[in-house]
């Protein structure tokens, strides 16, 4: 359940946030939205695959996580285990809401990253904005304007018809097989046979780097397989 209201500088003046619960929000999640600014950052641990919104139908780029509904592989022992944590989780329990036509920041007041005990203040005294709520406001402005610049990525990638599906069929060393679908990767193919203007376009536009970078991540893929064989107990 979730509870999203505005912040408020009174009413939310007693809240903290426990830092250390927030990565565990994303304990149970096998893919996470992420967005171009972040890609440099993910490439090193996740593949970096395209993946359809089950209420829009859109594509979004997700770091894969894991192989099944609710497994994440870089959760273990209590702590995630990637140098990198998404954006899309470290800015919880903040979203950004509409108000009167104007965008505000609200917060789930369900989140379990709330306290009223240790922690990081929100606001001080007097009601003013702590540094840790400043930080908070910059990762969702770059989650906004990430998310709208990535939506385009998508859109151009698209006209150019360099999106396709991929289907991943992993054997495990317990001998177990999986074949995972409903993700989507970069035509390789299409993008070989693109013109000389075409791949100029896409240089001034500044996405030929996330293309390759997306190309490159799914060498991850490996890497992936390797901590669901350690969890098997089987590495």
């Amino acid at each position: 359940m979730t509870q999203f209201v505005a912040l408020h500088n009174q009413h939310h003046q007693q809240l903290r946030i426990d830092p250390e619960r927030i990565e565990a929000l994303g304990a149970h999640q096998h893919m996470v939205p992420v967005v171009l600014s972040e890609f440099l950052k993910l490439v090193v641990h996740y593949p970096i695959v395209f993946s359809k919104n089950s209420e829009t139908g859109q594509f979004v780029c997700s770091a894969l996580l894991g192989f099944t509904a609710g497994e994440n592989l870089f959760w273990q022992n209590n702590q995630w285990q990637g140098i990198y944590t998404p954006l899309q989780i470290m800015r919880q329990p903040f979203f950004i809401g509409e108000q009167q036509g104007q965008t505000i920041i609200c917060i789930d007041m369900e989140s379990n990253v709330l306290t009223t005990g240790k922690g990081e203040a929100i606001f001080d005294s007097s009601g003013q904005e702590t540094d840790y709520l400043q930080q908070a406001k910059t990762r969702l402005a770059a989650l906004i304007n990430g998310e709208n610049e990535t939506q385009v990525f998508i859109k151009t990638l698209l006209a150019l018809n360099l999106i396709m599906p991929m289907a991943l069929d992993i054997s495990f060393a317990n001998q177990q097989q999986q074949r995972i679908q409903g993700l989507y990767t970069i035509n390789e193919e299409t993008l070989a046979q693109l013109g000389s203007e075409q791949l100029m376009q896409l240089q001034q536009q500044g996405y030929l780097k996330p293309i390759y970078t997306m190309i490159a991540s799914l060498g991850q893929i490996y890497a992936l397989i390797q901590k669901k064989n350690a969890q098997l107990g089987l590495a």
